[in-house]
């Protein structure tokens, strides 16, 4: 056995373990449907939906549907909480549409990306390997657990509030993140797709003010939807506030900013434009 599947056994029953702890802190305090908390049940939910789809993808070799997996969990995951949710107020009905919102539109754009290009080549290594490709999906189910967790404690919890200024101020949040994320795909979507620019870095539109500023937008909406969850959490619920700082620390220091900064110097590193670009221009926060 390999080393990284070693890695990958020790792996999997530590995301296990924590999406265990998750589940039961954001309980708390939440409703319930045949003694079973909402909560945990939507937990569980996330991490099914990522076991059924490896099967195909597993056997077919194929990460075509991985982007697109995970927003169909999360759009589950929040139509299911409505569901099963004994009440719902306003606050819950705006909490899930723009959770479902954010997850269409992410994951219909990354899988018409992953279709035009044919793959992932950050799967190559992974596909082989079960217990690694395992890995990749159960993460996938617990980054929707960590991400949509305030979203999910304040719609499944017992305690409800009408709207105010925490949903109108997280709203506008929200709304802001959303816009740089869209325009920041769609910049360098415009980009890539032009001929002229084969073998160039974008260092355009909002693309000259941050290097990754479809990521700064992701983790500005999260906070929108902490922000709009804030007035109902109470207890161990205060856990589900962890999830803008998830989407943060993933982004900056593990799966985003990091793998892509690193394949650009691969690919630009030492020539004049590239390396005045990075120096002039933040890695995250956009330079007014």
């Amino acid at each position: 056995m390999e080393k990284e599947d070693r890695i990958g056994l020790i792996v999997f029953p530590i995301v296990i373990a924590i999406a265990l702890f998750v589940a039961w802190t954001g309980s708390q305090g939440g409703a319930q449907v045949g003694g079973i908390p909402i909560f945990a049940l939507l937990v569980g939910l996330s991490f099914l939906v990522q076991w059924l789809a490896l099967i195909p993808a597993y056997l077919r070799q194929t990460e075509k549907f991985f982007d697109l997996t995970g927003s169909i969990t999360y759009v589950s995951v929040m139509l299911l909480a409505l569901v099963l949710s004994p009440s719902n107020d306003g606050r819950s009905i705006l909490l899930a549409l723009l959770v479902m919102a954010w997850a269409i539109r992410l994951g219909t754009f990354l899988f018409g990306r992953i279709k035009k290009a044919g793959k992932d080549d950050r799967f190559d290594d992974l596909k082989p390997s079960f217990i690694r490709f395992l890995n990749v999906w159960t993460i996938q189910g617990l980054w929707a657990t960590f991400t949509a967790a305030a979203a999910l404690v304040a719609i499944t919890s017992t305690t409800h509030k009408e709207l105010d200024s925490f949903a109108l101020v997280g709203l506008l949040v929200w709304m802001v993140g959303f816009a740089v994320e869209v325009v920041a795909d769609r910049q360098k979507s415009r980009f890539n797709s032009d001929p002229a620019n084969k073998g160039r870095f974008i260092q355009t539109g909002l693309w000259s003010r941050s290097r990754h500023p479809n990521y700064f937008g992701e983790i500005v909406l999260w906070v929108g939807v902490a922000i709009i969850a804030l007035p109902v959490l109470q207890g161990w619920q205060w856990i589900a506030l962890i999830s803008p700082l998830f989407v943060a620390l993933l982004l900056t220091r593990v799966s985003g900013v990091p793998m892509l900064e690193a394949k650009s110097d691969k690919k630009w590193g030492g020539q004049k434009q590239y390396e005045e670009y990075k120096k002039n221009t933040p890695v995250l926060i956009p330079r007014i």
